[in-house]
This record gives structure tokens, sequence and C-alpha cells, in this order.
């Protein structure tokens, strides 16, 4: 019985070793950035959420309309919601922004962006995790939660 005690023990720290490791591998790298224009689709895992592509439901969220592309000081309003949210914006360019944002618990990284459509009057959104298969559906409620920030942000003008 003492020896069922001590591997399940181990097996246990192993885990939360594995856990540490695979968090410090999160933190180097950085997002896909745009592909002919539009935000990177997601991969097979369903660890990626993206405004993107209906074809890929699993993946998607809907993109945020805006009622003013023109709107002053947007590309402000967005960081500052992001900045609010938990993230740290690292890179920034006419209509796109690049962000991180870390789990509490183990520091994994995952890379938020955003894309404007000024054309089409609609902010797109992609986030997905670096590591792992899964995210129990953080990156999506990451995405919704933003949404809502900036609409109580008034992102629409």
């Amino acid at each position: 019985m003492k020896a069922i005690a001590i591997f399940i023990i181990l097996l246990a720290v192993a885990g939360v070793i594995a856990l540490f490791v695979m968090a410090g591998v999160s933190r180097n790298g950085q997002a896909p950035g745009l592909d002919a224009g539009r935000l990177t689709r997601c991969p097979d895992a369903p660890n990626c959420v993206c405004s993107e592509y209906t074809d890929a439901a699993e993946h998607f969220v809907d993109p945020l309309d805006m009622a003013s592309p023109a709107a002053e000081n947007l590309g402000a309003r967005i960081r500052a919601a992001i900045v609010e949210s938990g993230g740290a914006v690292r890179s920034e360019r006419a209509d796109y922004i690049w962000a991180t944002f870390a789990s509490p618990l183990f520091g994994f990284v995952d890379d938020f962006e955003i894309r404007i459509d000024r054309q089409a009057s609609k902010i797109h959104f992609r986030s997905a995790s670096r590591v792992g298969y899964g995210d129990m559906g953080a990156n999506r409620k990451r995405v919704e939660a933003l949404k809502t920030r900036l609409r109580h942000n008034a992102v629409d003008g």
C-alpha cells in the first residue's frame, strides 16, 4: 500500500513538473500574424478561435461590428481593453494588434490578435494557445469578454 502511495505522489509531482516545463516553452514564440491580409487560420486543435473563417465552425467566433470604422482613438481603446483584461500588447501596426495573455497558475502564454477591417466595419479576433491541445474554452471566453469590454468602452465611436 505504501508503494502505491509513493507511486501516486511521484506521478503527481512529475505531472506538475511537466506543466511547468510546458508553460516555460509557451513563453517563447510569437503570434502567427497576418496571412494574405487576414488573421491566420486556427490549427486542428481545439485551443484556438478566430472570426475570419466561417467555414471552421468549431473555431469560429463572431467579429465585432463597428458603427464608425473611422472612430477616433480606436487603437488606444482596444489597447486599453486588452490591458484592463490582463493582457500585454506586444506589437501594433496599422489595423493589427498582437497581445499575449498568461494563465495565472502556471503562466501558459496565449496569443491574442486583432485585425481592424475598416472597409467591412468589423473587428476580427484570433486567440490561440501556444502549447497543448485543449484550453477548456479559455480562448473563446477571452474573446467574448474582450468584445463585451470594447462595447462598454464605446469602441464603435
